[in-house]
């Protein structure tokens, strides 16, 4: 669910401070738990370690990004795979044969 469009953005002020006292071209990560903070023009330029339960994820701000969250950037959930039978031989290296492209096929010779 949205925020209110009259309460405005949730934007954390000590986040939000310690961008601006950071000089343009800073390389330095600043750590945050905020995933709920949106991203400010301010923070442009700048690299955010954004918690994602385990491990602090540095996610570098670009221009597109204002007006996103910061947990947007920083994916809690690592994809590992499908199981199944297929998945196990493709691991292995063992794959289906590949499948000619139509009208590459080889056909037999009715003799």
């Amino acid at each position: 669910m949205s925020r209110s469009v009259k309460k405005g953005p949730y934007i954390n002020d000590r986040l939000l401070k310690k961008v601006k006292d950071l000089k343009p071209g800073d390389k330095t990560i600043l750590k945050t738990w905020d995933r709920a903070c949106s991203i400010t023009p301010e923070m442009v330029g700048f690299t955010i370690g954004v918690h994602n339960g385990k491990a602090h994820l540095p996610v570098y701000i670009e221009e597109n990004m204002v007006g996103h969250r910061l947990g947007e950037f920083s994916p809690t959930r690592k994809f590992i795979g499908h199981g199944g039978r297929m998945a196990k031989e493709q691991s292995k290296g063992k794959g289906p044969a590949p499948v000619a492209p139509a009208g590459q096929q080889k056909s037999k010779s009715a003799k």
